[in-house]
């Protein structure tokens, strides 16, 4: 859900900091032009400090426009592997592009926010204060860049794996959520909180900027623009509240934070990120990093479901990015890019190792609990920065940033 008018994997550059992946997208699908990844491969890393290894899989795949038969793949995905030579460090993540240049955005901070993590002086001090400067600097460089991002911009769902403990940063609306084993049923625990005017902190921060909130059919004069209340995501999904300017009818985001976007940052659409640090257990099974392809129409427990069915992530991939592809036809005459990244946590922490279950399409809804132990939110001094890209902390959200212990890092074994 990006733009109100509207996402291409690339090469990854190798670095002598660690190993970084070339995905790239090529061939057809099916004949209505999908392109997917023409290599499905399985790949393994090793975290040695604690004894467990990460066994992934990625799918990219461009969505049906049949009016812009030649759109292009505006998704973007990284996995960056032994972070500054450190083999327990592994870096995952989505970037939804949205806009006309929305494929050169995602394209440029897939490649520019992983290297500013690594390279921050206090990336092993304080990763969280780490990552909230590289999304700033990124988001500066991107304004700074020759890419037209007035109205063009991504969003960015990221997992940091250090050792047992995963750092997720998110700007927008994509998702990152964990498999939880509890006893003979495997529970979705979300690993970010999507930011778009549905949630109540969000729709007041960016109102206090200077946003209005409406939903297409409000500003066009069909629905009365004072009824401030649009339900949620899955019963209003079609027509969901949007930013716009005070007297235009742009920029239209159905989110409320993202990297790029120089018009809607004026009316609060921030880049900083909404940091949850989580301690892997063995009760851990895997984690999904996917844009909102995936997410608008399937639930977090849906997509857990589909992934505890297959012992191998390559086909959970396969299957999720079919459904999703499925379901978004039911309900429009196209599709949004699909892009997943399935995460098994074998051997170590997590000592029970995935097996495939099976479930009903019925019980794919669950209610998430919070207040785990287990997950902190974690916050850097936000102070310097312009009123409008404060974080204002209600108790609804999870992932509300909180002041960050130094942090213990593992040691290069």
């Amino acid at each position: 859900m990006g733009c109100v008018n509207g996402k291409c994997c690339g090469r990854y550059p190798q670095s002598s900091d660690g190993d970084s992946r070339d995905y790239r997208e090529s061939g057809p699908y099916n004949v209505q032009g999908i392109h997917v990844l023409t290599q499905r491969s399985l790949e393994s890393i090793p975290v040695p400090s604690h004894n467990f290894h990460l066994e992934y899989s990625v799918h990219t795949q461009r969505g049906y426009y049949p009016d812009s038969p030649d759109k292009e793949n505006q998704d973007n995905l990284c996995i960056r592997t032994q972070i500054q030579g450190n083999p327990n460090i592994h870096f995952f993540g989505v970037f939804d592009g949205h806009g006309q240049f929305g494929a050169q955005c995602s394209n440029f901070v897939k490649d520019r926010l992983v290297e500013i993590l690594a390279n921050d002086p206090s990336f092993s001090d304080d990763p969280v204060k780490a990552f909230n400067s590289a999304f700033l600097t990124t988001n500066y460089e991107l304004h700074k860049s020759d890419i037209e991002d007035s109205m063009s911009g991504t969003t960015a769902i990221t997992v940091l794996v250090v050792g047992d403990t995963l750092f997720v940063a998110n700007v927008g609306d994509s998702r990152a959520v964990i498999a939880v084993q509890e006893g003979n049923r495997i529970r979705a625990e979300d690993l970010s909180n999507d930011q778009t005017p549905f949630r109540k902190d969000e729709y007041e921060r960016v109102k206090q900027c200077g946003a209005r909130v409406l939903s297409v059919d409000q500003v066009e004069g069909f629905k009365d623009p004072n009824i401030q209340s649009w339900g949620n995501e899955e019963s209003q999904g079609g027509d969901p509240p949007r930013l716009w300017v005070q007297n235009g009818m742009y920029p239209g985001t159905a989110f409320t934070r993202s990297v790029g976007d120089s018009t809607a940052e004026k009316i609060g659409v921030v880049a900083v990120p909404e940091v949850l640090m989580v301690q892997l257990t063995a009760n851990h099974l895997f984690f999904v990093v996917a844009s909102d392809g995936v997410f608008e129409f399937l639930s977090s427990q849906a997509v857990v479901n589909m992934v505890a069915s297959y012992t191998d992530p390559r086909d959970a991939c396969a299957a999720i990015a079919r459904e999703s592809y499925k379901i978004w036809m039911e309900h429009e005459n196209r599709t949004d890019d699909i892009t997943i990244i399935i995460v098994h946590i074998k051997d170590g922490p997590s000592a029970t190792n995935i097996r495939p279950m099976r479930f009903n399409r019925g019980t794919s809804e669950v209610s998430f609990t919070s207040g785990s132990e287990l997950y902190h939110s974690v916050r850097s001094d936000f102070s310097d920065l312009h009123p409008c890209q404060h974080v204002v902390s209600t108790n609804r959200s999870p992932a509300i940033i909180v002041p960050s212990p130094k942090h213990e890092w593992p040691s290069e074994q």
